[in-house]
């Protein structure tokens, strides 16, 4: 099936983009949940580059007839693609549904919420951490900016303030780890930790219950950890991290 023309709009859109053909993409739903099954097919042809970014859906009206179903279960299908990020609906005279690409926000956002329904213990949260957060550390070391390491540092006072005022919070450092994350300058590996905030806080907070004062020690820790990145120093950088990740491991053991 020759693949539709590919117009570009000055927001890097495809508006003139013409409806993708449906002849032998769609096929008629019969089972119960339509809706879901109209995601599903909509899923596998993104999944067979059948559709990609860019490409015009058919029509509500046409979709109603392609998939044999009423217009409020297409409009229902169409929500939920958009809401996990594979289409976007658009209004206008050129509007309709286009495929689009889930943002790494979208995708960390739907990890975030299986892991966090997900029976995780403390102590396997914070053990993935040992293997994950170390196994990272070359790339920030070798690929972190003088931007990233600015704003490393701006989070870093932003700790140390928190602690001498009283208002230090676990988020604070879970959110020092994931800025950790974006320096890699690895889209997966953020996507990953970014999904990994609500198990990384859990461990962090049952830790601090074991270790009211936990947080200060780190603060200092992560402070060298951003002076061994700047000195690119990959095997001083792992020396300072492992440290506060084998203190939390000891705290949480008990949970296993």
């Amino acid at each position: 099936m020759p693949g539709p023309q590919r117009g570009t709009t000055a927001g890097g859109g495809r508006d003139d983009a013409p409806a993708v053909a449906q002849g032998d993409l769609f096929s008629p739903v019969t089972v119960s949940r339509v809706s879901q099954v109209i995601v599903e097919q909509v899923r596998l042809l993104l999944r067979q580059g059948r559709l990609r970014p860019g490409d015009r859906l058919p029509s509500e009206r046409e979709l109603c007839e392609r998939f044999g179903v009423s217009r409020v279960t297409v409009r229902e299908a169409l929500r939920v693609l958009e809401a996990n990020g594979l289409i976007e609906i658009r209004v206008g005279a050129r509007g309709g549904a286009f495929v689009t690409s889930p943002t790494s926000q979208q995708v960390g956002a739907g990890l975030a919420d299986l892991l966090s329904l997900s029976p995780l213990t403390a102590a396997e949260v914070t053990e993935a951490r040992l293997v994950f957060e170390i196994g990272i550390i070359p790339l920030i070391v070798e690929r972190a900016t003088a931007d990233d390491i600015a704003e490393l540092r701006a989070l870093n006072d932003a700790q140390q303030r928190a602690h001498d005022d009283g208002t230090y919070t676990m988020e604070m450092s879970a959110d020092f780890h994931i800025r950790l994350a974006a320096a890699t300058h690895n889209a997966a590996i953020e996507t990953l930790v970014q999904s990994f905030h609500g198990p990384l806080l859990m461990s962090l907070v049952t830790a601090k219950l074991k270790e009211p004062v936990m947080g200060k020690v780190g603060t200092r820790e992560h402070r060298d950890f951003i002076d061994a990145v700047e000195a690119r120093g990959v095997a001083n950088a792992e020396s300072i991290m492992r440290a506060p990740l084998r203190r939390t491991a000891d705290r949480v053991a008990k949970d296993s």
